[in-house]
């Protein structure tokens, strides 16, 4: 079963009592606030949960997809990698 965001938001309002729609602005603000900080090339750690980062992927060359036969140069990116926590890992082992 794949839970979405309508649903976290709804289990949120559930367990703290409040409405809906102060549970979607408390969601949103919270991811949107982690995802400013990666902007930024900084990492965001929740305690007992896990650890956002900002990883550089070097450039490298690839082959094109049109054209198998030619290679290209694949440019470096950064992007965004998670590392879960020792809590999570254990309760995800259970």
């Amino acid at each position: 079963m794949t839970v979405n965001k309508a649903k976290l938001i709804e289990r949120m309002a559930e367990a703290t009592g409040i409405s809906k729609s102060t549970a979607t602005v408390a969601f949103n603000n919270i991811f949107d606030n982690i995802t400013k900080e990666l902007a930024a090339g900084n990492s965001v750690s929740i305690s007992s949960f896990g650890k956002y980062e900002v990883r550089k992927r070097a450039a490298r060359r690839g082959v094109s997809p049109r054209k198998p036969t030619q290679s290209i140069q694949i440019p470096e990116v950064r992007v965004a990698r998670f590392r879960t926590g020792k809590s999570l890992k254990l309760a995800v082992k259970k």
